[in-house]
């Protein structure tokens, strides 16, 4: 079974998607491992680190020209063009949309969706989404801190004593339990939010307050442990409870996100004009449209003092651990497409029939997570 590894090109990309660790590990299962030259330096793997790992050095051609192609990010559909019919090509299609989806059925490319691995027990070591999103939630604490008019944690100065800032973290998954428990190191009172009842046990472990969402009635969780889209009237009773929230903040991590829909918004502009002079939102959900209705996706602005930061890609700003673990992911996934030396594309197997868009030039679902 031979692999390729692509060099990234989309825009804010830094990370890889097999780190040197990674490929020792299948090379020695089998694999043959050809590593297009200057694929990790963004991500401070240099070509010497692929080489000791038993890999092979080529251009993007002879990385392309493999059983399973692997990268971070969907390439565009030039770039698929230049793939062979009937390879495999793993990656998330988020960036890449349609036209790379139509690409691939054209060319014959079999596409595996990194972020539509399902929440069962045995794809955990699989599920990319989690893992970057650990990232995100803990770079998103540390942006927040940098802009932020004031210390996160109480200190007592000869100055006098600072009294500690006061952080909410809206959704309580996987980023947001990070960001929680970042910002709690970081000596903040944290308060954790999430229309999931059963995220208060996870927030309180963490030593954060729960905000909890008493006006949202019934099941507010899917079977995959998601947070479901609420009805207009409960939307309306958990803006009512985040509004005090958010006006007593200095620091607000916005995380919420609904699989395959815009995120939902919680932080209206009268929110935000209700805060604190100096105060920072960072909205780690505007690549779906952002919490906060002031954010905007990529940029940071500034309304009445406040600062709302829409990051794009939090987690290739840590790119070497980003990567690291992102390569652990897709190498658990390989080792599970692999039978017997070669490359094996079940579709009814319930991981990969779920991650698989486009299967023998022929479309198979819609996409997204």
């Amino acid at each position: 079974m031979r692999i390729g590894v692509l060099k990234e090109l989309a825009p804010r990309e830094s990370r890889v998607a097999l780190t040197p660790d990674a490929v020792t590990k299948l090379v020695k299962a089998g694999a043959t491992i050809v590593v297009e030259q200057g694929a990790g330096l963004r991500a401070h793997f240099d070509d010497a680190d692929y080489r000791a790992a038993g890999a092979e050095i080529g251009d993007t051609t002879a990385a392309k020209a493999v059983d399973l192609i692997c990268a971070v990010q969907c390439p565009d559909p030039t770039s698929l063009a230049t793939c062979p019919d009937g390879a495999t090509l793993v990656a998330l299609t988020g960036s890449g949309g349609e036209p790379a989806l139509a690409a691939c059925a054209t060319h014959r490319i079999n596409l595996l969706a990194l972020e539509r691995v399902p929440r069962i027990s045995r794809a955990q070591s699989m599920d990319i989404l989690s893992s970057q999103a650990t990232v995100a939630g803990y770079k998103a604490v540390l942006v927040g801190a940098s802009e932020s008019a004031r210390f996160l944690p109480m200190l007592t100065t000869a100055a006098g004593s600072l009294t500690p800032a006061k952080t909410l973290v809206l959704g309580a998954g996987v980023a947001g339990l990070m960001a929680i428990a970042t910002a709690r190191r970081l000596g903040a009172i944290v308060t954790g939010f999430d229309i999931r009842a059963a995220a208060a046990e996870q927030v309180l472990s963490l030593g954060a307050k729960f905000l909890a969402p008493e006006a949202v009635a019934g099941d507010s969780e899917t079977a995959g442990g998601y947070a479901k889209e609420l009805a207009e009237e409960q939307q309306k009773k958990v803006l009512e409870a985040v509004g005090g929230a958010v006006a007593q903040s200095d620091l607000v991590i916005s995380t919420a996100a609904i699989p395959g829909r815009p995120a939902p918004r919680l932080i209206t502009r009268e929110m935000v004009e209700s805060m604190k002079p100096g105060s920072v939102i960072v909205d780690v959900s505007a690549e779906t449209g952002g919490n906060c209705e002031l954010t905007v996706p990529g940029e940071t602005v500034v309304h009445q003092g406040v600062t709302i930061i829409g990051p794009l890609n939090l987690a290739s700003t840590l790119p070497l651990h980003a990567s690291q673990m992102f390569s652990r992911n897709v190498q658990t996934l390989i080792e599970h497409l692999r039978k017997d030396g070669e490359l094996v594309l079940d579709m009814e197997d319930e991981i990969t029939g779920a991650m698989c868009l486009v299967y023998q030039g022929a479309r198979r679902h819609q996409g997204g997570a």
